[in-house]
């Protein structure tokens, strides 16, 4: 009887290990959202900057950090995404968060300015006029 139960345990516990493998396994190929929106971003980018992947990547960064609100942020990036420029349409948010999107843009005004203005070279933090 003991025989059986310990096969059972072992059994019970190699399909539950073969399971989260698979589901491991399932989450190393999900694609990363943030070189998805690059991907996407660079298309409205490519004819006016010199680096679009950088100032994509870079608009992105700051978007993810400094806008807390799921909600805004991602209608953030999905105007970001399909128009190349910071924008948020009313109808991407619920209404009684539509009187944040004039804030939400005063967030990242600055970073929007360095992303797009500054050299790509170097890292926002490092950049000079506009941070000041």
């Amino acid at each position: 009887m003991t025989f059986r139960l310990a096969t059972l345990v072992l059994g019970t516990l190699l399909a539950a290990g073969g399971g989260a493998q698979a589901q491991a396994r399932s989450l190393l190929n999900v694609p990363d959202s943030r070189m998805e929106f690059i991907r996407a971003c660079t298309a409205h980018m490519a004819g006016r900057w010199a680096h679009p992947v950088a100032v994509c990547g870079c608009l992105h960064d700051h978007a993810a950090a400094a806008v807390q609100d799921s909600d805004l942020r991602e209608a953030l990036l999905r105007g970001m995404r399909e128009r190349g420029v910071p924008t948020i349409e009313s109808d991407w948010i619920p209404a009684a968060k539509q009187a944040q999107i004039s804030a939400t843009f005063d967030q990242i005004a600055k970073p929007t300015l360095q992303c797009m203005f500054d050299p790509a070279d170097r890292p926002v933090g490092e950049r000079t006029d506009l941070q000041r």
